[in-house]
């Protein structure tokens, strides 16, 4: 009953929130048909006892599946033939996720603005429109293709939208959720092309962030050398992905030709030339945090024996969440994991025989290519001394409230032009930007993970990721036989030393990609002398590796994960999990000495205060620590202390430097040559800066100390945001739990460890396993939140892994069955 008041109150709070936020105050939905007895919102409020124990029947099925459900809502479904499986994996995910995996979708269509309007100033509109001028729509296309090719995939992802649909049809209006009755408007048919563009939204959100424009304005305004001050990517401290040993090495030459083009020193290290700027930089971007930690230690770290992986990727926290638990069984494999809602498979987990995770690699496969057209039509450009047809693609977008908007976008030999007079990168001259961006080719991503999902041993393994083409991902693997690896997989371009950071030039191929780096050449480390095998997001190689491989890596979760694990021995699954929760702040180590060079005689009264909470703290950033929020502000007025007066120089958007940057610059040199304002007629020293810094944020801790105080949780204030972010009754906010950027708990405000796994490679697989949210995306049920508290509180559960014959188990509370009729 208290669930049920409290999902009422929340809902009527939505619907006042709606109709307060709407300027045309007009809710999206009749306000009698949400407040229906027989059809509204009401109908969306799930009993405390509700029960799934289900009987159905449909044509498309060819024998009996059996779907049994856990204490936590978690299916373990039992199929005889794969169709028959990927079919009921459709209807669950459906059943339990509809209006979460069908609006994703639509948000990688570009087709938000059909719902919910152009929004304010036009911000939803200028989403889509950017998404369908990426070339969002047309990377799914190429995808499905793909797809068609292979008929066991084509079978697969046949089966799941067929049981996606099966629920759809027999969906009725009281039981929509509860999105689509606030926002007024119903699921469309599920088809290859929705997952297809599902898995392009993952492409978009991990290989889509780029700062290419933003690099660009930064050559325009900073000399060369004070450019690789500031944006240099090998740092000091890094412990790549794979290092490269004798027995490991890497590649000794490119398999391509790198040198950089004739014209390059003249035009496109063209520093300080203040005419090569572009003034509208994007505001939709990938979250630059998206990334992951995993490793796994291999028999001889552990007290068993066998090999421990872990994985937790950190993304957005959303409700509902991006994640549903899944076991998927037939006579040929069993798989347990989380899956995403909108595709077929495991994704990250475990079968019989190995285990599989996930980080991203973070390589740069998006570039930008400055195009020359013939006239205004842009039916033609300028190629290698000829001019070449440009294809053309109008993309209609249907905008709620207004008439449709027809954007067209031309093609070229690099991809879609996305920036034109249309659509502009600068607001004082005309630029044709075309991107090239390694999703727009055709692949068959999903087919990795259904081979994974398969998979037996380390061969299977290798088989399998090699379909993984982009996003590129650090692709860790264990075996119950005791191997262990890890592999930077995808298909990445082969580049000289700074291709891509900058706008290049497209009237010929001199700037063109060489090639892609062969497969063979792809970092990797398999049953290391060190006995693990570890990523964090960092850069996978040293500066040995004949390829370019981007500027954006972080370093401090790397740096952390590998100094543990070295000196770690008779490592347990406890240890593991702890590890993840780990919330130690290297960077803060490393900057200590540097910011107990300030002088405390030039320190207010509050902030002597907050220099010896500062001195006095351990590093870690955890629940109740007030030195961690000291030192976060402080560092930020001191960065701002040395850079702004630079970057303030311009109104043009730049690169803020890497989080590595300030600290080592100024351990190797106190004298940097930023410490000085060049707004000034003195010349500052760091220890200037250091005191005006801390007193600057002493008028800001003073402030958080009065209203929440300085508890470095509080300070973070984590949520879990519902999807829309506008309906706050959804949402969970003000969760204890530390961690944040740059540690292995890289749990920040509404970011973070979306799935945390640890697997035992044992006879009989102990895994354990938790992600902050719930199996339901229904508000107004108690699993739609119901993993959260115990999330925030560095929880796992034991996962349970039913075996092959097994119809009954203690934890399993309901079932389903599945019958063809």
């Amino acid at each position: 009953m208290r669930r049920y008041l409290s999902f009422a109150a929340a809902a009527l709070a939505t619907i006042g929130l709606v109709y307060t936020l709407d300027s045309r105050q007009v809710l999206p939905a009749p306000l009698g048909k949400l407040l229906s007895p027989q059809h509204g919102i009401w109908q969306n409020a799930e009993p405390a006892n509700q029960s799934f124990n289900l009987n159905l029947s449909f044509p498309q099925l060819s024998e009996p599946v059996s779907v049994y459900i856990d204490e936590r809502l978690v299916p373990h479904v039992v199929a005889q033939n794969e169709p028959d499986l990927y079919f009921v994996q459709g209807y669950l995910h459906a059943r339990f996720r509809l209006w979460q995996m069908e609006f994703q979708t639509h948000a990688a269509a570009g087709r938000i603005s059909e719902i919910l309007g152009p929004g304010p100033d036009n911000r939803i509109l200028n989403y889509d429109r950017s998404m369908r001028r990426l070339g969002m729509v047309y990377a799914a296309e190429q995808s499905v293709k793909e797809v068609e090719k292979s008929p066991e995939s084509l079978s697969q992802y046949q089966a799941y939208a067929d049981g996606v649909n099966a629920y759809i049809d027999q969906l009725t209006i009281s039981e929509l959720p509860i999105e689509y009755k606030l926002l007024g408007y119903f699921p469309e048919k599920w088809s290859l092309l929705k997952t297809a563009l599902f898995l392009k939204y993952m492409s978009y959100d991990l290989a889509g962030a780029e700062s290419d424009l933003e690099f660009t304005n930064a050559r325009a305004n900073f000399s060369q050398m004070d450019y690789e001050q500031l944006y240099y990517f090998l740092a000091d401290s890094l412990k790549p992905v794979i290092p490269n040993t004798v027995l490991n090495p890497y590649p000794s030459v490119p398999a391509v030709n790198l040198e950089p083009p004739a014209d390059a020193d003249s035009l496109y290290f063209s520093f300080l030339n203040a005419g090569d700027t572009v003034s509208n930089v994007p505001e939709n971007k990938p979250n630059p945090e998206n990334g992951s930690n995993n490793w796994a230690v291999s028999g001889a770290k552990t007290a068993s024996g066998r090999p421990i992986l872990a994985n937790d990727p950190h993304l957005s926290l959303n409700l509902p969440a991006l994640w549903f638990e899944m076991q998927l069984t037939t006579p040929e494999f069993s798989a347990y994991g989380v899956t995403f809602p909108g595709s077929p498979n495991v994704i990250i987990g475990f079968n019989e025989h190995i285990s599989f995770g996930f980080t991203n690699a973070g390589r740069d496969v998006k570039d930008y290519y400055e195009i020359k057209f013939k006239d205004g039509t842009k039916s033609e450009y300028w190629f290698n001394g000829e001019w070449k047809k440009a294809e053309k693609r109008v993309e209609i977008i249907r905008v709620k409230g207004q008439p449709d908007l027809l954007d067209t976008v031309s093609y070229t030999l690099f991809g879609p032009v996305m920036y034109d007079e249309n659509y502009r990168a600068d607001d004082q001259a005309e630029r044709y930007l075309a991107v090239r961006w390694k999703a727009h080719d055709p692949s068959n991503d999903g087919r990795a993970f259904y081979e994974l999902n398969h998979a037996k041993n380390l061969e299977d393994y290798k088989a399998a990721i090699q379909y993984l083409t982009c996003p590129g991902q650090n692709c860790i693997f264990a075996s119950k036989t005791g191997d262990i690896a890890l592999t930077q997989q995808g298909v990445f371009p082969a580049k000289w030393r700074r291709q891509g950071d900058f706008i290049m030039k497209g009237t010929d191929s001199s700037y063109m990609w060489r090639g892609m780096i062969p497969v063979e050449e792809n970092p990797r480390m398999i049953n290391p002398e060190r006995s693990y095998v570890s990523s964090a997001n960092q850069l996978a190689v040293d500066g040995s590796y004949p390829y370019y491989t981007g500027t954006e890596f972080p370093i401090y979760r790397g740096y952390m994960i590998n100094r543990l694990l070295d000196s770690m021995q008779g490592i347990t699954p406890q240890q593991m999990m702890e590890l993840q929760m780990n919330d130690y702040d290297a960077k803060a180590e490393f900057a200590k000495p540097i910011l107990l060079r300030t002088n405390p005689a030039s320190l207010n009264e509050s902030a002597r205060k907050y220099f010896d909470l500062f001195r006095n703290w351990d590093f870690r950033k955890a629940v109740g620590s007030e030195g961690a929020t000291v030192f976060e502000f402080w560092w930020q007025q001191l960065q701002r202390a040395v850079w702004m007066d630079e970057f303030e120089q311009t109104d043009l958007m730049m690169p803020w430097p890497s989080e590595f940057t300030l600290v080592e610059s100024l351990k190797r040199d106190s004298a940097y040559s930023f410490v000085d304002n060049i707004s000034t007629s003195q010349k500052e020293s760091l220890e200037d800066l250091l005191a005006q810094s801390l007193n600057l944020a002493s008028d800001t801790l003073d402030k958080i100390a009065a209203t929440t105080g300085l508890a470095w949780e509080k300070v973070k204030a984590t949520r879990v945001n519902h999807l829309l972010k506008v309906i706050t009754p959804f949402n969970r906010s003000n969760l204890p739990i530390g961690g944040g950027k740059g540690v292995i708990n890289a749990t920040a405000a509404d970011h973070g460890q979306s799935w945390r796994m640890v697997i035992h490679m044992t006879d009989d697989i102990e895994a354990y396993g938790i992600y902050p949210g719930g199996q339901s995306g229904n508000p107004g049920s108690r699993y739609y939140d119901s993993f959260v508290d115990d999330w925030a509180a560095g929880k796992h559960y034991r996962l349970l892994f039913m075996k092959r014959g097994t119809t009954s188990d203690p934890q399993i509370k309901w079932t389903m069955e599945f019958r063809k009729g």
